[in-house]
């Protein structure tokens, strides 16, 4: 087992762990395009036909050969005659022939012989069957062609993808009405503690209340995981191992609390490790907070051994519990996380050598965001209540200034 808190960077540590996470084994199920909203796609997706079907305008005007308004302007407009219109919804079955205009609307269909259209606004009206055109249109002006948004057998979706709004809505532009995507991860949550109580129970002196299961269990979910809670396990090797066994067997992932730090009697490192191969990869983490946290892989399955204070447990699993999921639905790209600059409110100490994520208040002021760190202690879960953001403080700062510029990241 590797030597305790032989400390690694927060991206060397997430590299190590996930070059060992295997995404070969995800499998599929079909579900509504409607409810396909945030999950990965199992499979390439193509198109049948080109999008779009017909050659259309993009305004309200008059379809035209773009030639015949070539050099026209206000004091010599080119006079076109108007012969039809094309109706909205129904096949254009005028054809434009030189010296000739039809009236068009936005998203109707271009007419056989038309090259471009002539904005509405460029016209005018001189007789009931003519127009005088005062701008020139170029070839394809103010218009859509056909395949122009994609073309027949192109790849509109592509394995591994996040489904977003703007996917389910390209998917409905061709009837696609279901989906395959990956199957949630499902990811165990092992809560560990003689003094840990259940929410429901009225700890008596000396017991805590469980709150990093329902912490870990939003944010899973909230990422496209499926938290399945394992229960609170006592300070015992013997059954916590029974317990691991167990939710390895039954999920894709586990997250255990509690029982990373150096004290004799959290076993928690020596646990995880005897429990499958390569086992602990990195046992400490040049972070504040959770230095002592734990990344592990069992038989293909990761695992994290993550720290009992709430902020602790909560910060660890923030930056890794979102990539382990990516990971195993085999996302072909990692989402943006959510962060803004922000101008520091106060002074903040920091180590060099160690990235800190501090919460914070932000506050907008005159179009600018201000973060005012909250100072925390990190068994105290209503210090990331009271926060909006997390502060990032690099590794290379000896702290930071009132007044600097600084990276947050929205919680």
């Amino acid at each position: 087992m590797p030597e305790f808190l032989k400390l690694l960077s927060p991206s060397q540590a997430m590299q190590n762990w996930l070059n060992e996470i295997s995404s070969k084994n995800v499998f599929a199920e079909e579900t509504l395009t409607t409810e396909a909203n945030g999950r990965i796609l199992f499979n390439d997706i193509t198109a049948p036909h080109p999008l779009p079907q017909f050659s259309r305008s993009t305004v309200d005007g008059y379809a035209v050969i773009a030639r015949d308004t070539f050099g026209a302007s206000d004091g010599l407009p080119a006079y076109l005659k108007l012969i039809g219109e094309v109706k909205m919804g129904e096949k254009a079955e005028i054809e434009v022939l030189k010296g000739t205009a039809v009236l068009i609307h936005t998203g109707g269909m271009l007419p056989v012989g038309a090259d471009a259209v002539v904005m509405l606004e460029h016209t005018q009206s001189s007789r009931q069957d003519e127009i005088e055109v005062t701008k020139p249109a170029a070839p394809l002006e103010n218009t859509i062609q056909v395949g122009e948004d994609v073309q027949t057998d192109e790849v509109i979706l592509k394995k591994g993808a996040l489904i977003r709004p703007v996917e389910i809505g390209g998917l409905m532009a061709y009837g696609i009405l279901s989906v395959n995507v990956v199957r949630k991860p499902r990811i165990a949550i092992i809560s560990t503690g003689d003094e840990v109580v259940p929410p429901s129970t009225m700890p008596s002196i000396g017991q805590v209340r469980d709150i990093n299961t329902y912490t870990l269990e939003a944010l899973i979910n909230e990422h496209g995981g499926e938290a399945v809670k394992m229960g609170i396990v006592p300070d015992d090797p013997t059954k916590l191992k029974q317990i691991l066994a167990a939710a390895l067997n039954e999920c894709d992932a586990v997250l255990v609390t509690a029982g990373s730090s150096a004290s004799a009697r959290d076993m928690t490192s020596q646990v995880i490790d005897e429990s499958g191969r390569p086992g602990v990869l990195v046992h400490g983490i040049n972070i504040r907070p959770g230095k002592p946290a734990i990344l592990a892989v069992c038989d293909g399955k990761p695992v994290i051994g993550l720290p009992g204070n709430p902020v602790s447990a909560f910060v660890i699993a923030w930056l890794f519990v979102p990539p382990m999921i990516n990971r195993l639905q085999g996302v072909i790209k990692e989402p943006f996380q959510k962060q803004i600059t922000a101008r520091l409110t106060i002074n903040i100490s920091s180590q060099a050598g160690r990235e800190d994520y501090i919460p914070a208040k932000i506050t907008l002021e005159n179009g600018e965001y201000l973060a005012e760190p909250i100072f925390f202690k990190s068994n105290l879960i209503f210090n990331l209540v009271k926060a909006d953001a997390l502060i990032f403080v690099p590794a290379d700062a000896n702290g930071l200034n009132a007044g600097d510029r600084v990276k947050i990241f929205f919680l």
